[in-house]
Order: C-alpha cells, then sequence, then structure tokens
C-alpha cells in the first residue's frame, strides 16, 4: 500500500569521511556503499522521493547512477566534521521548497552507514509515523546487547558511580537484568520525522518519539574497516541476502 503522504527518502553523504576515506562510493559487496541506501528507499512503499546531499561532485554522479536525485550540492558549512543532522536536512527542506515548491509531509533519514536495512524497516516507519500525527518521529530501536543500568563513569577520585542512579532500585547495577526495565538503544538505520518538526521545532525528533522496535540480528552498522569486512563478509557468505532485504542494487 503506497502512502498518501508524501515521504523524501533523504540520504546524507559528504565527501570528507576520515574513518573510511571516500567510504560512500567505495565497492561493498559488488556496489558502492551508498546504492544500498539508495536502492532501499527507490523500493519503498511509502517512499515518493529519494534524494542525496552532498558536497562531493562524484558522490553526486554515483548517486543518480543508482536512481537518486542530487538538485543540490550540500554547502561547504554544513559538511564538516562536526555537523549535525539538523543544518544538513534544514538546507534540503528549505532549497527544496524555495528552488521548487516541494514540501514533503515526512522526511526519512538513510544513511548510507547501514547498507543491511530491511525494506519493512522504512515503511513500517512511515506507516507508524502517519498514523500518529500527533508524534513528532518515528525512530528504529533494538535491545542492545548492554544494559545501561550495568554501566559506570569514574570520577576524578578514581571511583566508579553508576551510569543511571534514579531506577527505584537501591543497587540496580546488582539486579538480575529480568528485574530491571526495558531499554532500547537507538540503531540511525530509519528516523522518520514530520517536516513539520525539523522545520518548526529544529529538532531531528520533537519531542514524541515513536519507536519502531527491530531484531537485534537486523543491525549492521559500518564504522570502522573491522565493520566493513566483516558486514561484507555477512552478504558474501549468504548469511543476509537481496532476498531477505526486500530489494536488489542495481544501477538505475
Amino acid at each position: 500500500m503506497t502512502s498518501p503522504l508524501h515521504t523524501l527518502a533523504l540520504i546524507p553523504a559528504r565527501g570528507g569521511s576520515k574513518s573510511i576515506p571516500r567510504k560512500n562510493i567505495l565497492p561493498f559487496a559488488g556496489h558502492p556503499l551508498i546504492a544500498w541506501s539508495i536502492a532501499a528507499g527507490c523500493a519503498a512503499d511509502t517512499v515518493t522521493r529519494v534524494v542525496v546531499s552532498t558536497d562531493d561532485e562524484e558522490i553526486a554522479a554515483v548517486a543518480r547512477e543508482y536512481g537518486a536525485e542530487t538538485p543540490f550540492m550540500r554547502p561547504a558549512e554544513h559538511s564538516q566534521d562536526n555537523t549535525t543532522d539538523l543544518p544538513v536536512f534544514l538546507h534540503a527542506l528549505e532549497w527544496l521548497a524555495e528552488h521548487e515548491g516541494y514540501s514533503p509531509d515526512i522526511v526519512v533519514q538513510l544513511r548510507p552507514t547501514s547498507p543491511f536495512r530491511r525494506l519493512w524497516h522504512i515503511d513500517e516507519a512511515v506507516k507508524a509515523l502517519a498514523a500518529r500525527p500527533e508524534a513528532d518521529a518515528c525512530r528504529t530501536v533494538i535491545v542492545p546487547f548492554q544494559n545501561p543500568f550495568k554501566m559506570w563513569t569514574i570520577g576524578d577520585d578514581g571511583l566508579m558511580q553508576p551510569l543511571i542512579r534514579d531506577t527505584g532500585f537501591a543497587e540496580p547495577y546488582n539486579m538480575p537484568r529480568q528485574s530491571l526495565q526495558d531499554v532500547y538503544w537507538q540503531t540511525g538505520y530509519v528516523d522518520a520525522v514530520w517536516s513539520r518538526t525539523v522545520l518548526e521545532q529544529k529538532s531531528m525528533t520533537g519531542k514524541t518519539i515513536l519507536p519502531l522496535v527491530i531484531d537485534p540480528g537486523d543491525w549492521v552498522d559500518i564504522d570502522s574497516p573491522d565493520d566493513w569486512r566483516r558486514a561484507e563478509r555477512l552478504f558474501i557468505e549468504g548469511v543476509i541476502t537481496e532476498e531477505a532485504l526486500g530489494y536488489t542494487v542495481a544501477k538505475a
């Protein structure tokens, strides 16, 4: 079922990656890394447009080869190492409104470093947000591998202090995991947000956020060369397949 709303999939991909230089267009399991996110966005029933925001002409050319649009180049001031998501999305939404008169209802962030998101991750996040218009955003989350109630900080005096203190338990770090409150980790696979949340609240999430809980086994994120090798091996060895993802990666 196609969403009646206009949903923009925005893929941020600057050229100045430090951990893995040029990672967005390096070959990953047979295709540039960014192509996997483009393919997912193009295949999603709920997505009506796929745009790549980049400051790099080579990335833009590759993005177009795989079916994404690059109607603008991202300004250098929004392409620094410390640039957060918000100015990137504000620039894209404001540029599209000013130059094309285009204003999507929902914008979905698809990070290139998450190449193995399932198609249903996108569609269900958009549908969940569309069904709850009073919410500001929807994010994919998993049950984390480690419980933060058992995490610590170390003070200047060298002594440990529990990271979370207000739990209802005197010593949560000594409680069995099953007795502690359920917690969730945001994966960054899919962030679906009303455009009005970005433009009016100047926020990527707002204050009311819906969860889309996914299987921890679905989560593969690439932040380092070791991550890259492990993730690529999952596909080469058939642990993850295009059939399981719900789409095929190919040039347009």
